[in-house]
């Protein structure tokens, strides 16, 4: 694990210190940990959003809607050398 300090270092309110510590000792674990994990959950579901944002900018881009998904997933599914 990368310890992050001086400038870059990330400062917490101390209430919210307090609470993160509170929770990792409920779940006996380290503060640290609990955070690593939650700000990963963050960046996953960020590049979901990312993702879905992108797939529907694309989709408007070629005209496409909710209702022509069923005959593009069928197209997809019978394309050959592809497996099911």
């Amino acid at each position: 694990m990368t310890k992050v300090s001086g400038p870059d270092a990330l400062t917490l309110p101390a209430s919210l210190a307090r609470e993160i510590k509170a929770a990792a000792d409920e779940d006996d674990r380290q503060p640290t940990e609990l955070v690593c994990e939650v700000v990963q959950r963050y960046l996953s579901d960020r590049r979901w959003r990312q993702l879905v944002a992108y797939g529907e900018a694309r989709a408007r881009e070629l005209g496409l809607t909710e209702a022509d998904l069923p005959q593009l997933i069928a197209e997809a599914r019978r394309v050959p050398g592809r497996e099911p």
